[in-house]
């Protein structure tokens, strides 16, 4: 799956100026993350339950 295939999303708690902020997009198999000033970088995938314990680590919900 290619990153346009994607649906991305931002934080709520992103600012509405839209810098310093990354894209976080799920498909079936992995988090997709990406920094979304610079959304023609490549993203980058972690499996969905290691992206879970980061969650639970830096205490996103």
């Amino acid at each position: 799956m290619s990153a346009s295939d994607l649906a991305w999303f931002k934080s709520s708690y992103s600012g509405s100026q839209g810098d310093d902020c990354v894209e976080v997009a799920v498909d079936g198999r992995a988090v997709h993350v990406r920094d979304s000033k610079d959304v023609i970088r490549p993203d980058f995938a972690v499996g969905r339950e290691v992206w879970s314990r980061f969650v639970g680590f830096v205490g996103v919900v």
